[in-house]
Formats: structure tokens, C-alpha cells, sequence
């Protein structure tokens, strides 16, 4: 039922989405939660490094809204898509719990328990930069170092415009990972991904790549 290459997808997802979540609460506990510059570029070079090595396994989403953006431009099949998705989220778990055992403390649930529109909507315009970017990445076809920073300068981007009003999540798995699951960092980032994507899909993708779509 699964051979070698989709158990290596897997893999790739579930540790990578760890990999990613670690390196983003190791630099947001150093500089105290209160850089959101540095949190950012170590984030988007974290990205980056994870997309030269895991990328050719696995795409290296590592993020469920944008398995779901580039499930809307249907550029990876449903069952795929959900599968994605349940792997990063135990990645985001696993890291949780290893910060936990490593610190030997309990990371407080810090969701948000009322919903306030203007950090849904910061959060979701983080989303937007960085799916934009990502689906430039994917609709020019870009490969190596190219696509390693575009995606990873993506999300730093996309971090910093979020954190004006947000946590800056981007990417529900990471905040499972800081315990701050609540509806606007499981919401805002997909309905950012996939708008951000959508609308380079729309308007600026080169038409070749759109007909090969079809």
C-alpha cells in the first residue's frame, strides 16, 4: 500500500514541520518573543535550508495552508493533500512535545478565546505574502538556491507583515507547536495561502504554466 517514495513524503512532511517549528520557538524564546525581524529571517532561512533537502522528496510544504493553497490550484491530488496535512500536524505535536521534555515545563494553551477581526485579517495578509511567493516559485518553475529563497524570503516577509497585529504564525501546525491553537491561526493562514496563490495564479503566472495545469 505504500512504498518507499510515500512513506519518504511523509517523513520528509512530518519532520520537516518539526525541524521548522523547533528552530522558530528556539529563536522566539531567545530574543524573548519580542524580535519579530530575527524570528523571521531564522524562520525563512530554516525554510529555505528544508526545501534544498527535502524538497525533491516531498515538496516540502510543511505547512498545511499551503497543502491546501496548492491543493486549489490543484497541483497535488486530494488524498495527498490530506494526508500532508496530518503528518505536519503531528510534526507540529512532536515538536510541542519535545519542547516540553527538553525545558521541563508545560507550554501554556495560549489561544485566543474571543475573535478579534483585525488579527485575523493581519495574519491572513502575512498568509498572503508568503503563498504569493511560494506560487511564484511553483508557477515559474524555479529550482535550487532560486526557489530555496524565494519561498524562505517568502515567509520572513510574510511573518513580519503578519506580526504588526498577529502572532506572526502563519502556518497552523506552528502554532499547535506554541500551544496558541484557536480559530484565527488555524483559519487566517489558509484563507491567506490561498487567496495569495490564487491571484498570482490569476494574474500574473506565466500562461505556459497555466496550460500545463490544465
Amino acid at each position: 500500500m505504500f512504498d518507499r517514495n510515500k512513506v519518504g513524503m511523509m517523513v520528509a512532511e512530518f519532520l520537516g514541520t518539526a525541524m521548522l517549528a523547533l528552530v522558530i520557538i528556539g529563536a522566539a524564546r531567545y530574543f524573548n518573543f519580542t524580535a519579530p525581524w530575527y524570528v523571521g529571517l531564522a524562520a525563512g532561512l530554516a525554510l529555505a535550508v528544508l526545501v534544498l533537502t527535502l524538497g525533491r522528496v516531498s515538496g516540502a510544504h510543511l505547512n498545511p495552508a499551503i497543502t491546501v493553497g496548492l491543493w486549489t490550484l490543484k497541483k497535488i491530488p486530494t488524498a495527498q493533500a490530506g494526508v500532508y496535512i496530518a503528518v505536519q500536524l503531528l510534526g507540529g505535536a512532536m515538536a510541542l512535545a519535545l519542547v516540553e521534555y527538553t525545558t521541563g515545563s508545560d507550554v501554556l494553551a495560549n489561544g485566543m478565546s474571543t475573535f478579534d477581526l483585525r488579527v485575523f485579517v493581519a495574519e491572513m495578509a502575512g498568509a498572503l505574502v508568503f503563498g504569493f511567493g511560494v506560487a511564484a516559485a511553483v508557477f515559474q518553475k524555479l529550482e535550487g538556491l532560486e526557489k530555496a529563497f524565494t519561498i524562505g524570503f517568502s515567509l520572513t516577509l510574510g511573518i513580519l507583515v503578519a506580526a504588526m497585529a498577529a502572532p506572526g504564525f502563519i502556518n497552523p501546525a506552528i502554532a499547535l507547536a506554541q500551544n496558541s491553537w484557536d480559530r484565527t491561526v488555524i483559519l487566517a493562514p489558509v484563507v491567506g495561502v490561498i487567496l495569495g496563490m490564487n491571484l498570482y495564479s490569476l494574474f500574473l503566472a506565466p500562461e505556459k504554466s497555466l496550460r500545463s495545469k490544465k
